[in-house]
């Protein structure tokens, strides 16, 4: 039977993956839902107004928009179906992503409203990342003794002799 980390991690791996996938796809196409896309679209032509260093560098709101759409879907496509390693690769990339759409967000103003689930999903991706993480607990792994009798209670292992109270 698979352990609750592992469960976890599993599930939040699918979830957090296909919401990336979807919410990418919404970037790069409006086939899923027009009105999303063209606010997409809306929503980075103003990100590159308020920062005008894009310009600079020679990045327009389209090629922000589907860089970072084409990044979430291939980052929700390995966190949902590769194993192991790259997951994590995949979910710290996600995590720098979230907090990079979290800064265009403050930089234009946004209301709350706006960015929730980009909040959301930023403390989702940093909880599977430290569970995924965290060292496996070595306890559970070893194997427990066969009897108790082989080992001496504390009683026994204490030392003898009368105790000095003052």
């Amino acid at each position: 039977m698979a352990s609750p980390r592992t469960v976890t991690i599993v599930a939040l791996s699918v979830a957090l993956g296909l919401f990336f996938v979807f919410m990418g796809t919404i970037k790069l196409t409006p086939r899923l839902s027009k009105d999303a896309y063209n606010e997409m679209k809306r929503a980075y032509k103003s990100y590159v107004r308020a920062l005008p260093v894009l310009k600079k560098l020679g990045i327009n709101s389209i090629i922000l928009r589907k860089s970072i759409g084409a990044l979430e879907v291939v980052c929700g496509i390995v966190m949902t179906l590769v194993p192991g390693r790259p997951k994590d690769v995949a979910n710290f990339f996600l995590l720098l992503l979230v907090l990079v759409v979290l800064f265009f967000h403050q930089l234009v103003g946004d209301p709350l409203k706006r960015y929730a689930h980009a909040l959301v999903f930023g403390i989702l991706l940093t909880c599977r990342l430290l569970i995924a993480r965290k060292p496996e607990d070595r306890s559970e792994k070893r194997a427990l003794p066969e009897s108790t009798e082989e080992q001496p209670s504390l009683y026994e292992k204490a030392p003898q002799g009368k105790v000095k109270v003052s």
